[in-house]
């Protein structure tokens, strides 16, 4: 029983690693994505054309 528990908290804490690698990877990809681009021109956008 002792065993199993052990190898559950060691589990864990991998997998709580792993989340940690991720979420730092997530946030350098974020930090390197470049600026957004600039708005629209206030003629673009404003009206969609429904009809087929």
């Amino acid at each position: 029983m002792q065993a199993r528990q052990v190898g559950d908290a060691v589990a864990v804490s991998v997998l709580r690693k792993a989340l940690d690698v991720q979420a730092a990877g997530a946030a350098a990809l974020l930090q390197a994505l470049p600026p957004p681009a600039a708005a629209l021109p206030a003629n673009l956008g404003n009206h969609l054309n429904v009809t087929a």
